[in-house]
């Protein structure tokens, strides 16, 4: 049988995706399980296992397997990175191989020669391959080789001023495949942010994933390259690249795996060099639904509620990478109609919301939140979105505004809920206008959630367990063993933690008595309120993450 009749038998495709793969099929070279897997009509495991069948050819998994270093190291760099051969296992005359393509027999014919054995030949994935190339290569290692043996390519001392010198360095094709390696690396593993750090003897590349930072294995040669990276970084994001004293900021927009990308830079000069963060905004990524936020129901209901309310300003509060303007964004996206006009002002704009004008701030002009915000006012808006309260400025034209008859959508950065009225007072706004403007406050916070790939059921140790934590009925809490789909973290996604006051006339008198937020805190608590805590210990219970990640991000 074909691969394609194996795959059909199976059912792992339909005679219309066989029809429309031989139809992509540009010439008779092109291999039709890479066609298939290219559209999306199956998975590369699942072609592996049917060429497995077709050839008997055992498939394996790398992650579970022990690679054979010695002979890793000895094989010639095409092999490895250019052909994808893993060696996994070598005993005497015999190597155990690793390859995604077992139709290169000349290749395997160039290893058997290389190394004096035969040659067995096992099934993997190319990505499971291209993890084991990272792991014990760098992202990058091939291209930093060809770098170091390249004699055009040198590392520009902190003396060298020449600009043209500097875009030379950094238009080098390799210098430009390196940076889109750890570009798309990143991409790959879902990163939000790529974190570049100077060291004295060393470069470090890190990426943040669902909210944590991973330290991610480069070649230590890439320390030699360090001033070609961060130019080639500055010069797409239109920087001045021979400005290595002030911070700068820039952006540009990348395609990769057919989603477009928009790439935030900021850079600031260290004692050792220039450090690099690059943030990565997918817009396929962004959440536009409340229910995928990860409300309970009581919270979505009386957010929804005050969402369509005519007038007043509606806070979300919490750190940076909190979620606040996911939230802002699902809360306009659930509103937004030909019926109501929606302006925003934000800085950065990080998504684009269809039915939504949006504006973002230019301090070089004088273009602030303030400004754009009075501006709003002449504009005949229904609902505005300030992307941040963060002087008193903003914050008084933000009140004239809902108290003007719109509906004024912010954030703040503040711990809790109660603390965001504590915050506006500190700002030096009257309390009475606190307390007649704000209808509502919600606080946030993400929490990883257990990989449902490796999840699994335990009994916990009652006395490792925090003393305002009440375990579920069944006795049992979930965790994640660790594989391949969540980089053996045990997590893969985030959720959002809620709690939300709804103002009441009773919390509005204390505001105008300048209450604390612990006593506006205790009010609301004996008044329902469920604080972030408590809904992150409902969300142990149910399955969705760990005692750990609530630890982690919230407080008694």
């Amino acid at each position: 049988m074909s691969l394609g009749d194996i795959l059909l038998d199976r059912g792992k495709i339909t005679e219309q995706h066989l029809e429309a793969a031989l139809a992509a099929r540009k010439s008779p070279n092109d291999r039709l399980d890479k066609i298939l897997v290219r559209l999306g009509f199956v998975k590369e495991r699942d072609v592996l296992e049917a060429m497995g069948e077709q050839l008997a050819i055992p498939v394996v998994d790398l992650t579970q397997e022990e690679i054979d270093t010695d002979t890793l190291r000895q094989m010639p760099s095409k092999l490895v990175h250019n052909r994808g051969l893993i060696p996994i296992v070598s005993n005497g005359s015999t190597v155990k191989v690793a390859t995604s393509n077992p139709f290169d027999l000349y290749a395997l014919d160039e290893l058997r020669l290389l190394l004096g054995k035969r040659v067995e030949t096992v099934l993997a994935t190319e990505a499971d391959i291209q993890r084991v190339i990272k792991q014990y290569f760098g992202v990058g290692g091939q291209t930093i080789d060809e770098m170091i043996d390249e004699d055009d390519v040198e590392l520009l001392s902190d003396s060298v001023d020449e600009t043209g010198d500097l875009i030379e360095m950094a238009q080098e094709a390799t210098v430009v495949r390196l940076v889109n390696e750890i570009l798309l690396e990143a991409v790959r593993d879902r990163a939000s942010d790529i974190h570049i750090e100077p060291y004295e003897n060393d470069l470090k590349v890190r990426y943040r994933i669902d909210g944590v930072l991973h330290s991610t294995n480069v070649n230590a040669q890439i320390i030699r390259f360090q001033a070609a990276i961060i130019s080639r970084i500055k010069i797409l994001s239109n920087l001045n690249i021979a400005e290595k004293r002030l911070p700068q900021d820039g952006a540009f927009k990348i395609k990769a795996y057919g989603r477009e990308i928009d790439i935030r830079v900021s850079i600031v000069p260290t004692t050792l060099g220039e450090g690099v963060v690059m943030r990565l905004l997918d817009r396929e990524s962004l959440r536009l639904s409340l229910h995928d936020l990860g409300m309970n129901e009581e919270v979505h209901e009386d957010f929804e509620s005050l969402i369509t309310r005519p007038h007043g300003i509606i806070l979300v509060t919490g750190p940076t990478g909190a979620g606040k303007t996911t939230t802002l964004y699902a809360a306009l996206h659930t509103i937004v109609s030909d019926k109501i006009k929606i302006l925003t002002v934000e800085d950065p704009v990080e998504y684009i919301l269809e039915g939504v004008n949006q504006v973002q701030t230019n301090q070089k002009i004088g273009l602030n939140f303030a400004m754009a915000l009075r501006a709003f006012l002449r504009h005949d808006p229904d609902v505005v979105l300030v992307g941040e309260i963060r002087d008193p400025e903003t914050a008084e034209v933000a009140i004239n505004a809902s108290l003007t008859g719109h509906l004024v959508f912010s954030t703040l950065h503040t711990n809790d809920a109660a603390g965001a009225t504590s915050r506006l007072l500190d700002m030096g706004i009257e309390p009475f206008l606190v307390a007649s403007s704000v209808e509502g406050i919600m606080a946030q916070r993400l929490v990883r959630l257990v990989c449902k790939h490796c999840a699994k059921t335990y009994e916990p140790d009652p006395t490792a367990l925090p003393s305002d934590f009440t375990m579920p009925e069944s006795g049992t809490l979930v965790m994640g063993q660790s594989c391949r789909e969540c980089r053996h973290s045990g997590y893969s996604g985030r959720v959002g933690l809620f709690e939300l006051i709804v103002m009441d006339e009773e919390t509005r008198e204390l505001i105008v008595q300048r209450a604390s937020a612990g006593k506006i805190l205790q009010h609301c608590v004996r008044n329902g309120l469920k604080v972030m805590r408590q809904d992150g210990w409902d969300k142990v219970r149910a399955g969705m993450t760990t005692v750990e990640e609530v630890l982690r991000v919230t407080k008694v």
